[in-house]
């Protein structure tokens, strides 16, 4: 195609006014005109609008190929909106785009705050949680939320976590005649619950937050037992060496606490878990701590359905590991790709021990003591010793 057939465009609030001459040439030249209805009210397109589908679905725009058609979306629509779901599925040559101020770009701008420095969300359809890894006292959070019925709902939620002294902003209508600011903590939070589209901002204030360092409390994970302790959890997640954006197999997930933290530093976790009590644990962990969408449980048993995986950066056997199991993994390991593995039993360690004469790596025997009570005094209690096998794949002929 000579010219895109597809123009996404980004509106404000002040509607016709605020487009280019460009965005204004393509409106006026399309057949179809995709939005939500307030996006359509903004741009008079009358009969030739289209309301968006709930739940949002792109296949609408897809028919209308090689026609002259229009996206309008608020504000920037590569800045949590609808722009990157719409170009994936497109040739660059068919579409173009105009993006105009976001609500993001705007809220920050009203506030005087530097948007390099805040954390912005979009949680139209997300969960609160997502907030969960973010809060720490002074943050500075930009959400994208539905109506002012969120607003209410994730100031009550912020409260019942102990933000309640957080300042809270609610930005409706940036840029446009009806903009609207409104402040309050968010436990005194009684704003407009009929208000529409919105920017909620926070500054976050109370006790707490999640560490950064690895190796979280073990009471901050819904467990059986079955959970890797924190500071073994800590010294695995250090020779995994959790990246933004790499994938970690964590086989024989538990509590899943190990595909937690993996998340927490950026990446995305497939636990492996058999029992499905556990992936339940797993599941209400990764809820909690807002990494639902990037934790992928499967309820199934190792080594079979690792075949069938996208390929990991990292694994980590918590336990379980025989030789069956490690001659399945290996084969399907890429390249520089790290195997953690724990062992607690005699049999599993002496495997580690041979693996470790194989194909090299670091082995680690780790023996901890905690202070307990012994009568009216004090003594060490030990826990088992933990045998560590880390190694990283090298290349064939290495």
């Amino acid at each position: 195609m000579s010219d895109p057939w597809l123009t996404i465009i980004g509106i404000g609030e002040d509607g016709l006014a605020g487009l280019s001459e460009a965005s204004r040439k393509a409106l006026a030249a399309a057949e179809t005109v995709f939005g939500g209805e307030r996006h359509l009210r903004l741009a008079r397109v009358e009969r030739r609008g289209k309301s968006w589908p709930v739940p949002f679905d792109a296949s609408a725009v897809l028919a209308c190929r090689g026609r002259p058609t229009v996206v309008l979306a608020s504000g920037d629509p590569f800045w949590h909106g609808v722009g990157a779901s719409l170009a994936a599925q497109l040739e660059k040559s068919e579409w173009t785009a105009h993006p105009a101020p976001s609500t993001l770009s705007l809220a920050a701008a009203r506030l005087g705050w530097r948007l390099e420095c805040v954390t912005c969300l979009g949680l139209h359809a997300a969960p609160f949680e997502r907030l969960v890894p973010l809060l720490s006292r002074g943050a500075r959070i930009i959400c994208l939320l539905r109506d002012g019925k969120a607003a209410a709902d994730l100031a009550q939620w912020l409260t019942a976590r102990g933000w309640g002294a957080s300042r809270l902003w609610t930005l409706t209508a940036l840029g446009g005649p009806r903009e609207s600011i409104g402040e309050a903590r968010a436990q005194s939070h009684t704003g407009d619950a009929s208000a529409d589209l919105l920017a909620v901002a926070i500054e976050a204030e109370g006790v707490g937050g999640l560490p950064r360092s690895s190796g979280l409390a073990d009471d901050l994970f819904v467990h059986d037992g079955q959970i890797t302790k924190r500071s073994m959890r800590a010294l695995a997640l250090s020779a995994l060496a959790p990246r933004p954006h790499e994938r970690l197999w964590d086989i024989g997930a538990g509590s899943g606490a190990i595909s937690v933290e993996w998340a927490l530093a950026g990446g995305t976790s497939v636990a492996v878990e058999t029992r499905e009590d556990r992936a339940a644990n797993i599941r209400a962990n990764a809820t909690a701590f807002g990494l639902s969408h990037r934790i992928t449980i499967v309820n199934a048993s190792a080594p079979a359905v690792l075949a069938g995986l996208e390929k990991p950066d990292a694994v980590f056997i918590g336990g379980g590991l025989d030789e069956a199991m490690f001659g399945a993994l290996w084969p399907l390991l890429p390249t520089g790709a790290r195997v953690v593995a724990h062992s607690v039993t005699l049999e599993t360690e002496g495997l580690l021990a041979e693996l470790q004469l194989r194909y090299s790596g670091d082995l680690m025997r780790i023996e901890m003591s905690h202070a307990a009570p012994l009568g009216r005094l004090r003594s060490w209690e030990a826990a088992r010793p933990v045998v560590q096998w880390s190694v990283v794949k090298a290349g064939e002929g290495a």
